[in-house]
């Protein structure tokens, strides 16, 4: 999908559109967020199908070979579904990684199986602080008996319970290192956390001396998890952007045909500043999320700060847009059985997930010193 025209990308996120109209609808979200696995294994191989699995991995390795831009897209549509499933932890930060790492072997072995969705992976970074920083990181890694073990613990690690595999990043005495471990090897433990999203599945890995495989790195490791957690943000931007604006389009139509004192409640004043308040946020948002994803496929010098700038834009647009869409509803909105409380909580997890707003605003702020 390299080098896509738009009209191809329009048919193609067209097709995503109505799967998930099939696959997704409230009743089927409600549905997987009280399962234990969050997730449907039909959905996730009609999804295989259509290429969305493999969508950023390189056409050699089975993949479709897209981009940000396709990624960002894609993903919008993933977002006024609210789709339950690894998504973004075996389609975008798992192959991502093994891409960014430049290893031929590790790629060659992992990544047909992340493109046909029949092997899902995730990814672990930090530890029990929390912050995507490579000083945060608290599993290490030792060599002995030709064998590298790992110790420590790995937190916030998204759908560690459905996966097959984890990209675990570790300290060695050389320096950080990813390797490669079955989810149920021995001396791995993974245990639920709880989360404010239902859709959302995220664990606590303890490592008890387990046995894993170093991915070698043609790079500083850090750069390659850099990359990585990059294109996870914009993944996440187009996410907040698609669930936004769902959200807006939901509360639009609800206010021009909720009828109160003989007229629609869209006609009042009040009504249509509010409306307007969340079309700002919602175009805001989607711009922000858009020109983060063309700034990085076209390896731009503001990309960096592009995506710092989405990332808290997107999650502060999409948290804002759900919590007054629930205001405009009236007292309908404030019952769990309403749909618009199943997106403010992918909004508030969302914001969360990979940093904080004003962590990225940090970043954003220091990047432009720089």
């Amino acid at each position: 999908m390299s080098g896509v025209s738009s009209d191809e990308l329009m048919a193609f996120v067209e097709s995503l559109h109505r799967l998930l109209k099939d696959h997704s609808s409230e009743v089927e979200v409600r549905r997987l967020s009280q399962t234990p696995e969050g997730f449907d294994p039909k959905t996730w191989q009609a999804l295989s199908a259509l290429g969305v699995t493999g969508l950023i991995i390189d056409q050699d390795h089975g993949g479709l070979g897209a981009g940000p831009v396709e990624l960002e897209r894609v993903m919008e549509a993933v977002g006024a579904s609210l789709l339950c499933a690894p998504l973004l932890s075996s389609a975008v930060l798992a192959p991502a990684l093994l891409q960014a790492l430049g290893n031929p072997e590790a790629k060659a072995r992992l990544l047909p199986g992340l493109a046909d969705g029949s092997r899902i992976a995730t990814v672990a970074v930090t530890g029990p602080l929390g912050g995507w920083v490579a000083e945060h990181v608290a599993v290490e890694a030792k060599h002995s008996d030709n064998t590298w073990h790992l110790n420590g613990q790995a937190s916030f690690v998204t759908h560690a319970q459905v996966a097959d595999t984890v990209l675990v990043v570790a300290k060695t005495s050389a320096g950080l290192a990813v390797f490669e471990i079955e989810a149920k090897a021995k001396g791995v433990n993974i245990c639920a956390l709880p989360t404010f999203d239902h859709t959302l599945r995220m664990a606590e890995m303890e490592f008890a001396n387990a046995p894993a495989r170093r991915i070698e790195s043609q790079r500083p490791v850090w750069d390659a998890v850099q990359e990585a957690l990059n294109l996870a943000l914009i993944a996440l931007a187009g996410e907040q952007a698609g669930g936004a604006r769902h959200v807006l389009d939901m509360t639009v139509d609800y206010v021009k045909n909720r009828y109160q004192f003989g007229r629609a409640i869209g006609s009042f004043q009040a009504v249509k500043h509010m409306a307007t308040d969340l079309l700002m946020e919602s175009e805001s948002c989607t711009s922000a999320a858009r020109y983060a994803a063309e700034a990085l496929a076209a390896n731009q010098a503001d990309a960096p700060q592009s995506i710092s700038l989405a990332a808290f834009a997107c999650a502060d647009a999409f948290c804002q847009i759900t919590a007054t869409s629930i205001q405009m509803h009236g007292g309908i909105a404030f019952t769990w059985a309403h749909p618009a409380h199943l997106y403010l909580r992918r909004a508030r997890a969302d914001a969360q997930l990979f940093g904080p707003p004003d962590y990225h605003r940090e970043r954003y702020v220091q990047q432009l010193g720089g």
